[in-house]
């Protein structure tokens, strides 16, 4: 009787996806039909390769995972590059509104840190940007538009 080979199964490695999201918000939104109100969610979600690219994406959908994969394909399309220094920092200091949000960034010396709040925070943790001073200026929590501010003054950077 011939004897069995056993196979060895290779453990599965699991690939880390180019870009990583994060949820930035979600909201519940609602619209007046026939019967009644209807209700959808919308999401804004931050994508980001933490090498210098990131992206905001805004989408509506009937239940939040549908809202949240929609956003992320809203983010990919519409990414930004990031100039970066050997300090992985901004080359210089930028400001920019969008509709009643404010921001300032600043470059800062290496080791210093993300020193931003909220929303200016996760979009340089996933724009690879490891050094900078931030602040929301700005009259509004709203974090879409806090965001999208954030992305216009970083558009701004010139090399």
């Amino acid at each position: 009787m011939p004897k069995r080979q056993i196979k060895i199964r290779e453990p599965m490695v699991q690939e880390k996806p180019e870009f990583e999201h994060k949820l930035l918000d979600v909201t519940r939104t609602a619209r007046m039909v026939a019967g009644g109100r209807r209700f959808s969610f919308r999401a804004v979600v931050i994508v980001g390769n933490k090498k210098g690219k990131v992206g905001v994406g805004v989408a509506k959908g009937a239940d939040v995972s549908i809202a949240v994969d929609k956003a992320i394909k809203q983010a990919k399309k519409h990414f930004i590059n990031i100039p970066l220094t050997e300090e992985k920092t901004i080359p210089h200091q930028v400001e920019a509104k969008y509709s009643a949000a404010k921001v300032l960034l600043k470059p800062t010396t290496k080791g210093r840190g993300i020193i931003a709040g909220g929303t200016i925070r996760v979009i340089c943790v996933l724009g690879g940007i490891e050094n900078i001073t931030a602040k929301i200026i700005g009259r509004t929590n709203n974090k879409l538009n806090n965001s999208r501010a954030t992305i216009l003054a970083l558009e701004k950077l010139k090399v």
